[in-house]
């Protein structure tokens, strides 16, 4: 609901273990199963060779004891194929899988200015698997150990679980295991149950997806236009979304503060204006959900989890999934969600509270294939109403979302796909069912890390064969926006023409998050706000591969040669526009910035100070924010504040900011006279 080189070591001793070697300068040697422990110091940058052959499974840990790590891996022909820059201590876990044969490197940093000490360890260096069983196997190597959070991978057809594999603890307390049928908390998976609740309503005659809110809560505000039930299920209300915004007030959600379900409606009263006219953008809102679970109740007189059950849950077959009533709540066979600790190990992580509606909801894979099962047939609630679920919104200025009610739309590989992932505090779900295969993939965790994209290469892996007999490769629009294969050298692109697209860009989605581009000699950089600098790949004359992640970048040249726009391409198309050069303000410059400021909204302070040349931003209940200048007047942050625009009277002065994180916009702080 709410997406994480050392010191040079050899390793001499592999030769019998599918030829992996790792040579270190130093001429240590690190023996397989053996950890070797290494200090770094302040931007210390480590190196390590592996020898690879081709199609090979790789996975080591960097344990992080004192030092937070970022470790990158390099192809024979330095390319960047991997960035792993998990959590600040305990394992920082990389995997891959080797496509040629050669020297492939390791490079380890210290994370920005720190220093201290670590160990290394290569835990499992073999042939690439040739089933899909086999590809599990190695993918939740990570997870598959009894003293670490684990999770259950399934793979569904008709209805019915034809694969599944459990690994690691669902409670570390007790040493109690992963079973696969152990009941878990799917997070945000549980809005497609929300919504089906509310279309069978529908279908019952009980109320009307075009009804204004305010008729079944006539407590929420009138905000100056109609946000109605259907705006609520496609995301597009205009609501303050309720967990960033008690986040940004100084309420803990990441350390379990208790939320009650009231405080939904609160926060939606206090909100002065819509963040967005009804159904004019779509901003994924957990605030919405949280309104349909209230609005079921005051329909149907019935407490939310008591219906769901009657109405929903056992009609379909599903006797193991529950909607848990608050935090509190015990869920018998259930696991425990667990976080990284600062200092290495886990700790307990306690679920969201107010999450019913938009999650709360525990649930195994057995009982989710039969949901899947009835997203297919429409035997129970009928056709009519998943149809209903599975169809985009479309916005008032005529485009189309992603997202249905409850559901994405999207494709994988070229191939049709619905699909919803959840994330709780701690707990992770993947729910992605494929029409045309009539079969889908489940993951579920309780590993705040869990690493997400599992599910989409495990539904690679498995349904291969089928998808190759449906004659698709790629989407097509994919296919028609890349220039055909075969036509792009890479080799022939000519590095001084980039120098065209160094700049920065903002994205139009997302204010104040901004994409920077780089070029050193023939090697293309991005760096997104607050995010790690990322090496890009061309792979046409205007658009680049991040690599790292399933994404790429094209820049839309004008009849004059010059580059003012961009498409982020990364689970859609994203638009970005240009912006002016960053400022880098001095001491004095930064200091009009400093004060005391309060929302009355939020009823919260924050207080702004400089420290070493950088702009703080602290609360009492919060970690300190630092901001990075955008532009004049504009700062980038980190959650809960990811972006402050400041405010200046007729004179100049600073009078106040609005902050912003994305799902929550604009809140209004005044600097204090």
């Amino acid at each position: 609901m709410i997406q994480w080189t050392r010191r040079s070591i050899s390793l001499l001793a592999l030769a019998t273990v599918s030829g992996l070697a790792l040579a270190q300068d130093g001429g240590d040697t690190l023996t397989l199963g053996e950890p070797i422990a290494r200090s770094i110091e302040k931007e210390g940058v480590h190196n390590y060779t592996l020898t690879l052959s081709e199609s090979e499974f790789v996975y080591l840990v960097a344990d992080q004891h004192t030092v937070d790590v970022v470790v990158t891996v390099f192809n024979p022909a330095g390319e960047k194929i991997g960035t792993y820059d998990g959590p600040a201590r305990g394992g920082e876990n990389v995997q891959f899988f080797s496509k040629e044969a050669g020297d492939y490197r390791v490079e380890i940093k210290a994370f920005e200015d720190q220093a201290g000490d670590y160990e290394v360890e290569v835990r499992r260096a073999e042939p690439k698997a040739t089933t899909p069983e086999g590809l599990v196997e190695q993918l939740i190597a990570p997870y598959d150990d009894p003293e670490v959070p684990g999770g259950v991978i399934a793979i569904a057809r008709d209805g019915e679980v034809t694969y599944a594999r459990a690994f690691g603890s669902a409670n570390l307390r007790y040493g109690i295991p992963w079973a696969i049928d152990t009941r878990t908390n799917i997070g945000s998976t549980s809005k497609q149950f929300t919504a089906f609740a509310i279309c069978l309503l529908a279908e019952r005659g009980e109320l009307s997806l075009d009804d204004d809110v305010r008729k079944h809560i006539p407590e929420l505000p009138d905000l100056g236009e109609t946000v109605t039930l259907r705006h609520l299920l496609t995301h597009t209300s205009g609501y303050r979304e309720f967990l960033n915004t008690l986040y940004m007030s100084g309420r803990r959600i990441d350390r379990g503060d208790s939320i009650d379900r009231k405080e939904l409606i609160e926060v939606v009263q206090r909100q002065p204006a819509l963040q967005n006219s009804p159904g004019a953008e779509w901003n994924y809102n957990n605030t919405g959900f949280g309104l349909l679970a209230a609005v079921v109740e005051r329909v149907t007189g019935e407490a939310f989890p008591d219906w769901m059950e009657t109405n929903v849950f056992h009609p379909v077959g599903m006797y193991d999934t529950f909607v848990r009533h608050d935090q509190s709540e015990i869920i018998p066979n259930s696991s425990q969600g667990y976080s990284p600790a600062e200092e290495g190990g886990f700790t307990d992580s306690r679920d969201l509270g107010g999450a019913m509606g938009a999650g709360g909801i525990y649930s195994t894979v057995a009982d989710l294939a039969k949901w899947m099962d009835n997203l297919a047939t429409g035997a129970y609630g009928g056709t009519h109403i998943v149809e209903q679920m599975k169809s985009p919104y479309t916005l008032t200025n005529g485009k189309s979302t992603n997202y249905g009610f409850g559901l994405f739309i999207d494709k994988q590989d070229g191939l049709d796909r619905v699909q919803h992932g959840g994330a709780d505090t701690a707990h992770r779900s993947n729910f992605l069912y494929y029409p045309a295969l009539d079969a889908g993939v489940v993951t579920q965790s309780n590993h705040a890390a869990f690493d997400g994209s599992v599910a989409n290469r495990i539904a690679g892996a498995f349904f291969e064969k089928e998808i190759e007999a449906l004659g698709i490769n790629k989407a097509p629009e994919e296919q028609a926006e890349e220039t055909p294969a075969g036509e792009f050298d890479p080799a022939s692109f000519d590095p001084e023409s980039f120098d065209a697209f160094v700049g920065r860009f903002e994205m139009e989605e997302v204010p104040g998050f901004v994409l920077e581009f780089t070029r050193e000699d023939d090697h293309y950089f991005t760096q997104a706000t607050n995010q790690p600098k990322l090496e890009i790949f061309p792979i046409a004359p205007n658009r680049f591969d991040l690599r790292v992640v399933e994404a790429n970048v094209e820049f839309h040249v004008d009849d004059d040669g010059g580059v003012e726009t961009i498409t982020l391409h990364q689970n859609g198309a994203h638009p970005a526009n240009r912006v002016e050069d960053k400022w880098e303000p001095d001491d004095e410059a930064l200091a009009v910035y400093a004060g005391r400021y309060f929302s009355e909204e939020l009823e919260t302070f924050f207080e702004l100070v400089v420290e070493d040349s950088t702009l703080v931003l602290k609360h009492r209940r919060l970690d300190p924010i630092t901001l990075k200048a955008n532009k004049r007047d504009q700062f980038a942050g980190s959650m809960p504040i990811a972006l402050v625009d400041f405010e200046r009277d007729a004179e100049g002065n600073v009078t106040a900011f609005l902050a912003s994180n994305g799902r929550t916009k604009d809140v209004r702080f005044e600097k204090a006279k």
